[in-house]
């Protein structure tokens, strides 16, 4: 017995002194790492979903909060519940070094899932033309991290593989990401394919890339390059793939998305029943809606959260020129929901089933955007919206491409482009209202056609940008939106890059903060 038990001993002693001689630092091989995942093309296909899934459901991306920049920041919006962070923040006021961090690590972590596509699919032994396309889609993506980092930010790093602890890249200057950015969208549109069949509809497309370094090169003022980004889209091939839709109302709800007017959108769908959504399973785990609609649809007793509302101006300005049979233009009342969405008036005008008078009676003002919403087929909002968001649509095409050729003094050649705008809401042709325009009063109209055809779009703050309004026209924006008291030229053009990021790296602060 007690020979029994010392054999016992000895042999749990030797077994011990065997295992402490195992390397613990060697891979798990029931554990997926990023070295031994890229294998096949499953796995480069699953890679390049998780891209667009960090685009469109994180909520500091497109699922919610990127929509509030966007809008909110610019002269048609502001932050109007009660998240005081946010009002602060669309407002200008704040000090903390930290604003717009969610957004900012949002997009970094959607750039890193990029990059290990860009980094390994390119060793998969898998059919080229699906490896070349895959590449391209997240070129493209990486593309859109760093258009909107750009823009916002301006100096970010140029992260363009994946990240180690021991990196530290400096800033870039914008050039030099712009630079990039055209980089990844000339070499993505070559491999891009025109169009998919309808299991893959919402991967980007040729003419999304077009699209988009269009709007790269022309936010640069580079309206030549713009121009022939554009060329594919206008008179080449790509024309007789989009068009506009006769009714303009069909660019915004679930019943019509992905139509011939869309040339890039981000696609979401309800949540399976048995999941609900954040609502009813706060549990969930996979919520494929976007919660944005119930924050920005109005509030109580309506069926939102109402964070960001518009400004009164933007509605006033549709009342400047009727329709070719005496009506108002009817993007008023698709873009916003306020008193006189319904012509008629706050009896007529309906919010999520019940008339604008029994809501808020017949004097309120408020507001509210309403091309994310889904008031036109259901009684509220929850947090799981199925409404894509149009992010580029063909109306914004031909209103660049003719912002480009009157850049260019061909102001005559212009007006075409312009006119199937117009045409599509009833309004007289722009030759007939307003022939022989000069240039600069053509950029002035051209202003004004994209902030009706664009409102609540997204892409006006772009503009803002883009034609100076932020230093040349500053004292009018004070007029249509009272943030602006607040804004500092040479300050606020940015964000400050997070005091985090740059205390423990080699970035510099963006400057005044």
């Amino acid at each position: 017995m007690k020979m029994k038990k010392l054999t016992i001993i000895l042999a749990a002693i030797v077994f011990l002194s065997v295992s402490c001689k195992r390397n613990f630092d060697e891979p798990n091989p029931d554990m997926l790492t990023e070295e031994s995942y890229w294998q096949d093309d499953v796995d480069a296909v699953k890679g390049i979903n998780a891209v667009y899934s960090g685009l469109n459901r994180s909520n500091n991306y497109y699922n919610r909060w990127m929509h509030f920049l966007y809008l909110l920041r610019s002269d048609e919006g502001f932050g109007s519940g009660g998240d005081i962070g946010l009002n602060n923040n669309m407002a200008f006021s704040y000090t903390s070094n930290n604003t717009g961090n969610g957004q900012w690590n949002a997009i970094f972590h959607v750039n890193y899932r990029a990059n290990l596509v860009i980094a390994n699919v390119p060793q998969i032994s898998m059919d080229e033309t699906l490896k070349r396309r895959i590449i391209a889609e997240a070129k493209f993506l990486r593309a859109l991290n760093y258009f909107n980092l750009v823009v916002f930010w301006g100096r970010p790093p140029l992260v363009l593989a994946p990240l180690l602890p021991t990196d530290y890249p400096p800033n870039a200057t914008p050039g030099q990401v712009y630079a990039q950015v055209e980089k990844d969208l000339t070499e993505a549109l070559v491999d891009l394919p025109v169009s998919y069949d309808a299991a893959e509809v919402g991967r980007v497309t040729k003419g999304a890339a077009h699209g988009l370094l269009a709007k790269v090169y022309l936010q640069q003022g580079r309206f030549n390059e713009a121009k022939d980004a554009m060329e594919w889209l206008v008179t080449g091939e790509g024309a007789i793939h989009y068009g506009l839709m006769a009714n303009y109302a069909d660019n915004f709800d679930k019943d019509h998305e992905n139509n011939q007017e869309s040339v890039y959108e981000i696609q979401y769908k309800e949540n399976p029943a048995e999941n609900g959504d954040d609502d009813t399973n706060p549990g969930i785990s996979l919520n494929t809606g976007t919660s944005v609609a119930k924050f920005l649809a109005p509030p109580a007793p309506g069926p939102g959260y109402a964070d960001g509302a518009a400004r009164r101006w933007i509605v006033d300005a549709f009342e400047t020129e009727r329709t070719v049979d005496n009506k108002r233009d009817p993007r008023a009342g698709v873009s916003f929901l306020y008193d006189y969405a319904d012509e008629r008036g706050p009896a007529f005008t309906m919010v999520y089933g019940q008339t604008w008078q029994q809501r808020y009676g017949t004097n309120d003002k408020r507001v509210w955007f309403r091309k994310l919403l889904n008031d036109h087929w259901r009684n509220d909002e929850n947090f799981s919206s199925p409404n894509n968001y149009r992010m580029i649509r063909y109306a914004d095409i031909l209103l660049m491409y003719a912002e480009c050729l009157n850049e260019l003094n061909r102001t005559g050649d212009a007006y075409t482009y312009v006119d199937r705008v117009r045409t599509r809401v009833n309004l007289p042709t722009l030759t007939t209202a307003k022939p022989g325009l000069n240039q600069a009063a053509f950029r002035e109209q051209i202003k004004h056609e994209r902030l009706l055809e664009l409102a609540g779009e997204g892409w006006r703050y772009f503009d803002m940008v883009r034609w100076g309004e932020l230093a040349d026209n500053l004292e009018v924006l004070k007029e249509r939106d009272a943030d602006f008291h607040n804004f500092v030229p040479g300050k606020h053009e940015w964000y400050p890059i997070p005091q985090s990021d740059v205390d423990n790296s080699d970035l510099t602060q963006n400057p005044g903060y």
